[in-house]
């Protein structure tokens, strides 16, 4: 009785280790998406490319306020724009440019041959978030000089976003020089607010829809190869199929006032310590079984080291343990669920007078497969049994209500994308991705479904903290990546 008891139970134990062993092995074998052929595009040069972005760079288009650029405070943009037509005068010559109505925001169009094809959008921005006071001696090079130091254009708006706008146009000089014509139309949208509401974007995308036009593709900046990938160790491109909402709570804790020589226990101000540490300690559920973040993992699994791979590949088994791992690093726990992040706390207004009211606000960036009400049920739901406490919405997203839509993987219009990021750094295996911040490719997905965010470069984990830091920069060679890559993806759209 006893031995065959044992025998069924090595039996099982085999068996699973065999189940967990088949998962294990057939793991990311096959990339996400599909693939395309790429053309050849045309000749650009990479030195050229960064002698322009250095010189885009040097026009001071910063965005501090949502209705920037003020009246009067127009200048920076319009010598941008004269610069824009000076330096790329075939592909001005290829395309109509018009402002959008009451913004600064470039629309060029270069009509295509085959008006039953849905076009192409590239967006980009020109504005660009301003330099802490006091670290300008930081930089490297001038925050706002351009300048090209050992490889590098440094500059306030290298990465974000002035690179693709410049790499962009780069793609549409050598294009219409070499006598490209498209098939499918092109819409170059470079907005000018994006770093503080990208209302015009909004608007120009307001304004496509009032024309009846639904592109095939919306692409727009988000993600890039990066190399190493921090959660493989070997480079990747990432595809941003989606990106993160916004929404801020106000926790209010009610509580007797009076003098703090004879407090009451549980105050008001203990009520809401109590509170903002049970949402801490009670963080919104995660989502690795689901999109974007389940195809981002098994796009990446070929090259996770085999323990990992094998956890991956067995959530049913060690989703607990991912999920613990993750959560213990800033960027890996954003990835995978709704982000809790108490910001600002207001109480008393003396330090010997007890609070009545005691305040805390709250930003949640919302996970596509949450919603504000989910997290507004979540916030009562852990601070139920605290006495005393109030909750509202104080502020929604700055990109509209919840997180973007999450793009498919299964059309062209990824499949494009995923191969140029493969081509641009062969070994690289392209994955889809979450955009933890906000773009203007938002909006686009009211008049298409097949929003992407990727920029065809290469970036180390230590280049990208120049993000709104201190030396922002980007190679030379990436400016030549940027050109072609963009040329590629135009090419490669116009082909099908």
């Amino acid at each position: 009785m006893i031995r065959n008891i044992l025998i069924g139970l090595g039996l099982a134990l085999a068996a699973l280790a065999g189940f967990i062993l088949f998962n294990t092995f057939n793991y990311g074998g096959a990339p996400v998406g599909g693939r395309v052929e790429l053309p050849v595009p045309p000749e650009v040069s990479a030195e050229r490319a960064a002698e322009n972005l250095g010189a885009a760079i040097r026009f001071r288009t910063i965005t501090l306020a949502s209705g920037d650029p003020r009246p009067g405070q127009e200048g920076e943009w319009l010598a941008m724009h004269a610069w824009l037509e000076e330096t790329y005068p075939a592909a001005h010559a290829a395309m109509t440019q018009e402002f959008v109505s009451g913004t600064l925001t470039l629309l060029y169009t270069w009509q295509g041959s085959d008006a039953s094809l849905n076009p192409l959008l590239l967006m980009a921005h020109q504005d660009v978030v301003p330099v802490n006071i006091g670290t300008e001696d930081d930089w490297e090079g001038a925050p706002f000089g351009g300048e090209i130091i050992d490889g590098y254009i440094y500059g306030r708006g290298a990465i974000d976003d002035k690179g693709s706008l410049v790499g962009l146009m780069e793609a549409a000089e050598a294009l219409a020089a070499s006598g490209f014509q498209p098939r499918r139309t092109l819409i170059f949208m470079f907005g000018h607010d994006e770093e503080v509401s990208g209302s015009s974007a909004e608007a120009g995308v307001a304004l496509l829809k009032s024309r009846g036009i639904s592109p095939e593709m919306a692409l727009d900046e988000g993600f890039m190869i990066v190399n190493p990938s921090p959660l493989t160790g070997k480079p990747a491109g990432f595809i941003g199929i989606a990106e993160k909402g916004y929404v801020t709570l106000e926790i209010t804790a009610l509580g007797e006032g009076g003098h703090s020589s004879t407090p009451p226990r549980n105050s008001a101000a203990v009520r809401l310590a109590r509170a903002v540490v049970a949402l801490d300690q009670n963080q919104m559920p995660s989502s690795l079984s689901k999109p974007p973040a389940s195809d981002m993992f098994r796009a990446a699994g070929k090259d996770m080291p085999f323990m990992q791979r094998m956890a991956f590949s067995n959530l049913w088994l060690f989703q607990g343990m991912i999920d613990d791992q993750l959560s213990d690093i800033a960027a890996g726990n954003a990835m995978i669920r709704t982000t809790t992040a108490p910001t600002m706390l207001e109480g008393s207004a003396k330090e010997n007078v007890l609070a009545q009211r005691a305040k805390a606000t709250i930003n949640f960036r919302i996970h596509p497969n949450d919603t504000e009400e989910d997290i507004v049920a979540h916030v009562k739901r852990v601070t139920k049994d605290i006495e005393g406490i109030e909750v509202a919405v104080i502020k929604e997203g700055i990109r509209g209500s919840g997180a973007s839509k999450v793009s498919p993987t299964d059309n062209r219009a990824y499949a494009v994308p995923a191969s140029v990021a493969e081509a641009t750094m062969p070994g690289a295996a392209a994955a889809p991705g979450l955009v933890l911040g906000a773009t203007d490719a938002r909006y686009a997905e009211d008049i298409t479904p097949n929003v992407y965010r990727f920029a065809p470069s290469i970036l180390t984990p230590d280049e990208l903290t120049g993000f709104h830091g201190t030396n922002e920069r980007t190679s030379v060679e990436n400016m030549g990546r940027l050109a072609r890559g963009y040329a590629q993806i135009i090419l490669a759209m116009d082909a099908e």
